[in-house]
Order: structure tokens, then C-alpha cells, then sequence
């Protein structure tokens, strides 16, 4: 089937627990489906080349650079933004540790921080404070709170065991 750029394509996708449909262009990113079609701002555009983690969300449960992704290509998937962690009332453990650890400055970068965190620790493979560098280290935060977060990962890492996504 030959598809013109011009062409709106159906894509589904469960946002949060929500189940959503948008008919977009077949160019139009996950990252900009959920901020310009669904209004899910957290999710921030930082570079818009996969470089600094600003638009990490979780795809079924692993932790991906949404602005490298095609919207069209994850139809019918799982998708987990900031908006879907935590409430203001109940916040994530990773949330609440953020906070403690002050592990967010300017808070641009925080919601790919923690989308990615909560990726990492599904992941089950950082279990150092340098396996938790490297595998964060696709996430930048320019005020330089690295430590911060560190801590709060780990704290949360060596936590009873708590559900990692509401």
C-alpha cells in the first residue's frame, strides 16, 4: 500500500490508562501527538534528536525517546507519560523522593528523569549508584542535579517494593 505524506492515518493508543485515537500525518512523532494532539505537556521537546532524554516516556513499560518515534508505529500500545505517575495527593515514590533528595532545580527535565527511572528500575539492572549513571545517562538535566537524582533512584531501588506505576 503506497501512503502519501499527506495522508491522516487512525492510530490508538491507551495514554495513561485512557484508551485514545488521533488521526495524524504519518510523519508526526509520539512526542508531538501527545503534547499537540492530547495536551499531555509534561512530556517535554527538548533537543528533538534522542539526546537529551527531555521526552522520555514509558512504551509498554520500557523507557523510550518519544521524539524519535513514530506515532503511527506504536498503534495499539501502552503509553505512560508524567501525567499518568502520581497525583498531587498520592504522589509516585519516585516523585516523593525527587523532592527529598532535591533532585529537580529548574524541573524541565524532571518528568523524562523520572519516566526513565521508573524504566530502569523495571529494568532491574542498575543496582550501583555507577550502573544507575550509566544507565541515566541518556537523560540531561542542564542545572546539574545528578547527585539528587542518583540518590533518589537508589533510594527507591533498595525501598520494600512499591508498584512502580500508578
Amino acid at each position: 500500500m503506497e501512503v502519501r505524506a499527506n495522508t491522516a492515518l487512525h492510530v490508538t493508543l491507551t495514554i495513561n490508562g485512557v484508551e485514545r485515537t488521533a488521526s495524524i500525518e504519518p510523519c508526526v512523532t509520539l512526542l508531538d501527538l501527545l503534547r499537540e494532539k492530547f495536551d499531555l505537556t509534561g512530556t517535554k521537546k527538548g533537543c528533538d534528536h534522542a539526546q537529551c532524554g527531555a521526552c522520555t516516556v514509558l512504551i509498554n513499560g520500557k523507557r523510550i525517546n518519544s521524539c524519535l518515534v513514530l506515532a503511527v508505529s506504536r498503534d495499539g500500545s501502552e503509553i505512560t507519560t508524567i501525567e499518568g505517575i502520581g497525583t498531587a495527593n498520592e504522589l509516585h515514590p519516585l516523585q516523593d523522593a525527587f523532592v527529598r533528595h532535591d533532585a529537580l532545580q529548574c524541573g524541565y527535565c524532571t518528568p523524562g528523569q523520572i519516566c526513565s527511572a521508573i524504566g530502569l528500575i523495571s529494568e532491574g539492572k542498575a543496582k550501583t549508584r555507577d550502573e544507575i549513571r550509566e544507565a541515566m545517562s541518556g537523560n540531561l538535566c542542564r542545572c546539574g542535579a545528578y547527585i539528587g537524582i542518583v540518590d533518589a533512584i537508589e533510594e527507591v531501588i533498595a525501598a520494600p517494593r512499591r508498584k512502580t506505576v500508578r
